[in-house]
């Protein structure tokens, strides 16, 4: 390798979430100024999404309980801009070997790298209910960002419904800025199984945090019912929502009146870079979903790319910010680059025993809010499951039956699921329950939903250009 490989690798960090931040922050201190790419306006990621430069909401209203990481995350990516190339309102589109393409104002280039760390975070996993098209639904981020970057909630009268921290997080977040939120419904049961407390217990502070939240929301006057199945969400095509319909843990139906419902059950990986960097997956069998292959630091299958943060594996905003310092140091290690090597030989020991707990943690929290995967198996024909293209379970269920669709792109090919600007983010999962239950096979025998550039649509005026 040559000496100035060594004392200047070109290193690209994509994303300036917890885990983008902290990755170029010990890049910076080792003395590389890497190219960090974000396709947000501003820094912070989802959890800590800043908002637009001229709001003043103090931090503890916007942040709620978060509101001391977020800001002390903020203040240091300031101090971080003058040592970085720091590309924003950027969208990372593709990825060929050596190269990361991008897109600015509809201007592309290509960034060429030695190491590219990619920290693309999580969004949020959805599970279809009958009447979830209607106008009025979004998602728990969706809700999230119309708060912190738009100052406004999603509906006057708000019903959030899945499972998981962000529910009662967002829930939270809601009532402290004035909303009036009609109802919390979880669709995991109250009581735990011993495995979920057994890895809750392996950050107690946080898992005390959580139950804070909802006595605080019981304390505020809002609903909160858990072990429910949704029904539908009721509405009509002019009006948009208009209820949510359940039936409680003891087999009541139960109706919510309101105008807006925030959807959401727990997160799920953004891994489309890692699949055009032809990383290998593996199936996550408690999660019930596929992620990349990483070894203790992050590095995956392919030299030269490295995964940290939710993109790789859920493990909250604490577990991103170990994961990026920890891939960051990884990767000017294996470059041969020696102050990077010397912090690396330094710290590894300590943030992999950090990201062990926090992976126990992770799998306690897949466990109390377990993926409803039988929720896909009862959902009626009619029920639209990609709302992009329009596609039915119904539709997905005669594709194993009269097409032999038993693997999910051959059923994508048949019906166009995930083919529509999501590219099978908010229906790829959901879509392989229902081929797996109605081919009487394992979830991981239909496989996942291969992604191709570009990850996210593009301008059509947008030109390739030669590295």
């Amino acid at each position: 390798m040559s000496a100035a490989l060594a004392s200047s690798p070109r290193v690209v960090v994509v994303g300036t979430g917890p885990a983008g931040v902290r990755a170029a922050q010990a890049l910076v201190r080792a003395g590389v100024r890497p190219v960090v790419v974000d396709e947000g306006r501003r820094d912070g990621g989802q959890i800590y999404r800043r908002q637009p430069e001229g709001f003043k909401r103090p931090y503890a209203k916007l942040y709620g309980s978060e509101a001391a990481k977020a800001q002390a995350l903020h203040q240091d990516f300031d101090a971080l801009r003058d040592h970085i190339d720091y590309r924003g309102e950027t969208l990372a589109w593709n990825l060929t070997e050596g190269a990361l393409h991008v897109v600015h104002a509809g201007e592309p280039q290509i960034l060429p790298f030695d190491a590219l760390l990619v920290c693309s975070g999580a969004t949020d996993r959805l599970m279809p209910v009958a009447g979830w098209h209607r106008a009025g639904c979004y998602s728990l981020g969706a809700s999230q960002i119309a708060l912190k970057a738009q100052a406004c909630a999603i509906g006057s009268r708000v019903v959030f419904l899945g499972s998981g921290p962000l529910l009662y997080l967002v829930a939270s977040q809601y009532v402290q800025a004035g909303a009036q939120v009609a109802a919390v419904l979880d669709t995991a049961p109250a009581a735990k199984p011993w495995g979920a407390v057994r890895g809750l217990l392996a950050r107690p502070r946080l898992a005390l945090r959580g139950l804070g939240l909802i006595r605080g929301l019981r304390r505020a006057g809002v609903p909160v019912l858990q072990g429910v199945a949704p029904l539908a969400i009721d509405g009509d095509d002019n009006q948009g929502v208009q209820a949510v319909a359940v039936r409680d843990a003891r087999g009541r139906e139960q109706r919510f009146a309101c105008d807006a419902v925030g959807l959401g059950w727990h997160l799920r990986a953004e891994t489309q870079l890692a699949d055009l960097a032809r990383c290998e997956f593996d199936f996550e069998p408690v999660s019930r979903q596929w992620l990349p292959r990483i070894d203790a630091d992050g590095r995956s299958s392919t030299r030269g790319v490295y995964l940290a943060g939710d993109g790789a594996r859920i493990l909250g905003a604490d577990g991103a910010e170990a994961a990026g310092r920890l891939a960051a140091l990884a990767a000017l290690a294996d470059l041969g680059h020696a102050p990077g090597r010397a912090l690396y030989d330094a710290e590894f020991t300590a943030l992999r025993r950090t990201l062990a707990q926090m992976d126990r943690f992770r799998e306690g929290l897949a466990l109390a809010f377990p993926w409803p995967h039988a929720q896909a198996a009862q959902l009626p024909d009619e029920a639209v499951v990609c709302r992009c293209e329009a596609v039915t379970a119904g539709e997905l269920r005669r594709c194993v039956t009269e097409m032999d669709s038993q693997e999910v792109n051959r059923a994508k090919a048949f019906s166009r699921v995930g083919m529509g600007r999501c590219q099978g983010r908010f229906c790829g999962h959901a879509s392989a329950e229902i081929v797996a239950q109605a081919s009487g096979v394992p979830v991981q025998r239909v496989g996942r939903l291969r992604s191709q550039a570009p990850v996210k649509p593009l301008m059509m005026s947008t030109r390739e250009v030669s590295p």
